[in-house]
């Protein structure tokens, strides 16, 4: 037996919240917030962001977004996976802050090695979770290169990209330099 709750859920459902009106506002909120941030379309005489024109345009591309049924199925899509890949990352900074002193973590500053290869975790994170959500002829992308890549392990594409990764990656660390040290003696 169903719910009350889920009854309403169905029910805004079938309204179109979910595929119409919630992914409208996160389109336009994103938008507008980044044409207010950038003043790409100009600014007022006062110097603040012209509103009435980043509003208008965020709004006419927030339309768009939703009049295509393939974007709003990838955010309806994308969106939870982010979440549970920001719940996910949550718990491990938790699970790190058990063993730590008491005071703020800072990745950034203190722990700069785990810190980069947490954000590349979570880059790959999120480009694996966008190529799973976009399809083409009703294969998802990420499945699409994944075969690609086992039917083609030995062709001179693959090889070549995997050499490349390595070569630059070998660069990298070959040329970057020391740690430049502070000297505290040295005050200015």
């Amino acid at each position: 037996m169903a719910s009350a709750l889920q009854g309403a859920i169905e029910f805004l459902r079938d309204f179109g919240l979910f595929d119409i009106v919630l992914p409208f506002v996160f389109v336009f909120t994103i938008i507008f917030a980044v044409l207010e941030k950038t003043r790409v379309l100009g600014v007022e005489s006062d110097n603040s962001p012209k509103k009435n024109v980043d509003a208008m345009v965020a709004f006419v591309i927030a339309f768009l977004v939703v009049a295509t049924n393939q974007i709003v199925n990838a955010i309806n899509k994308i969106l939870p996976n982010i979440v549970l890949l920001l719940v996910l990352s949550l718990s491990f900074l938790i699970l790190i802050g058990i063993f730590m002193k008491t005071g703020e973590l800072d990745l950034s500053e203190k722990h700069r090695g785990l810190y980069l290869i947490f954000v590349l975790i979570m880059f790959v994170g999120v480009i694996i979770i966008f190529l799973n959500s976009l399809e083409y002829n009703g294969n998802t992308w990420l499945a699409i290169a994944f075969d690609y890549l086992i039917n083609n392990f030995k062709s001179p594409v693959v090889t070549t990209v995997i050499l490349l990764i390595v070569v630059v990656a070998a660069l990298y660390f070959i040329t970057k330099g020391p740690k430049p040290q502070s000297n505290p003696g040295n005050g200015g």
